[in-house]
């Protein structure tokens, strides 16, 4: 049996030869698969997250950008212009009935599409017209509103309420509170990345103190609970678990309002709590809302426009109460004025002001009563 080198195009391979009969190993190479191309959808999002977009936005982006593509029967957004835009909008406004407010979300998503995805920079994107927003007035309840809301609620939802109508907190800057945004020495609340992902100081109502303080001590408690079984984590924001792999753990990183259950992060396998979801403040809310008897179209948000109006008409300082709510101008806390005669006069300081209507009215409901986290 004799042993040969035969090359090919491809490749060089022994052949085995014996006599008459001869074997040949034939091995063909194919060039390897190239990375497939990421879908529409999933450049979105990457786009989102580099330019760190909040979760909401990444959402509703994705979502109006799938609602555009469906409604135009699935065809590609590089192969459509101004007229399916503008044909888009015009459903959205005539057969849907949205909003303006919704209507220009819808236009943003697109515009985000075409030129920080698709890099689509097309005169016609500056040309469409933007739905003009309606100037509403906020809803505003009285001192005696507040008070039979307040007195209908019980537990967490009361004292998030409270915090609600003393701070002027939002209802996800209220949720999202963690330990050591509360000062109690200077009576001051720190919001970490509001709304524009701007931080701000607000006042820590003196009527909520005693009843915040009773609760975190419950909930230290839960939470060294959960230490012992090997959970107590919580989600840090941005890259802080990388850069401190145990600070999940700690007690100031914890939220002031804990979920009731564990959840499992897929990643890590981390037993983690959340904060205690918005939906649930806001049915104790409306509930309380409808056993008070009162008509208005009062949420969550209602105690924010409360909470201001009553300081205007109690003559304190506009340009205060606009720093207190997190607004970047004024005119935008002018909205409140449509209630109140009073003159505004000066206030000190966050850590310096009484407030003595709000405290008076936060008095008068009560403390929070107990409740087992």
């Amino acid at each position: 049996m004799a042993s040969a080198i035969r090359s090919n195009s491809q490749i060089s391979y022994p052949i085995l030869c014996e006599g008459a009969f001869t074997t040949t190993l034939a091995v063909r190479e194919t060039a390897p698969a190239g990375a497939p191309k990421p879908r529409l959808l999933d450049r979105v999002r990457e786009a989102i997250r580099a330019r760190q977009y909040s979760r909401r936005s990444e959402k509703a982006y994705v979502q109006w950008i799938r609602r555009y593509i469906f409604f135009h029967g699935k065809r590609h957004p590089a192969e459509m212009g101004a007229p399916e835009v503008t044909a888009f909008l015009t459903s959205l406004a005539v057969h849907d009935k949205v909003a303006a407010s919704t209507q220009n979300q819808a236009l943003s998503a697109l515009l985000f599409l075409y030129r920080e995805v698709l890099g689509v920079e097309l005169p016609w994107l500056d040309d469409v017209v933007r739905a003009k927003r309606p100037q509403h007035l906020p809803v505003v309840l009285t001192r005696d509103e507040v008070r039979a809301v307040l007195q209908r609620l019980d537990g967490v939802s009361r004292l998030m309420a409270l915090l609600l109508y003393g701070a002027g907190l939002r209802l996800l800057e209220c949720c999202h509170l963690r330990v050591k945004d509360i000062d109690f020495a200077t009576n001051q609340i720190v919001i970490r990345d509001g709304k524009g992902r701007k931080d701000r100081v607000t006042m820590l109502p003196a009527a909520v103190k005693a009843a915040l303080i009773a609760h975190l001590e419950r909930a230290r408690e839960q939470h060294q609970a959960d230490l012992r079984r090997g959970a107590g984590w919580v989600e840090l924001p941005n890259a802080l678990t990388r850069k401190y792999p145990n600070a999940g753990r700690d007690w100031g990183w914890q939220w002031v309002f804990p979920a009731t259950r564990f959840y499992v992060e897929r990643l890590t396998g981390q037993r983690r709590r959340h904060h205690l979801h918005e939906s649930v403040l806001q049915r104790a809310v409306k509930d309380a809302v409808r056993g008070a008897g009162i008509t208005k179209q009062a949420a969550c948000h209602t105690f924010r426009h409360s909470f201001a109006t009553h300081l205007l008409e109690e003559s304190h300082d506009i340009r205060t109460v606009e720093e207190l709510l997190g607004h970047s101008d004024v005119s935008t806390a002018m909205i409140y004025t449509f209630s109140t005669e009073a003159r505004p006069g000066s206030v000190a300081p966050p850590t310096g002001c009484s407030y003595h209507a709000l405290t008076k009215t936060l008095a008068m409901v009560g403390p929070a009563r107990n409740v087992r986290l």
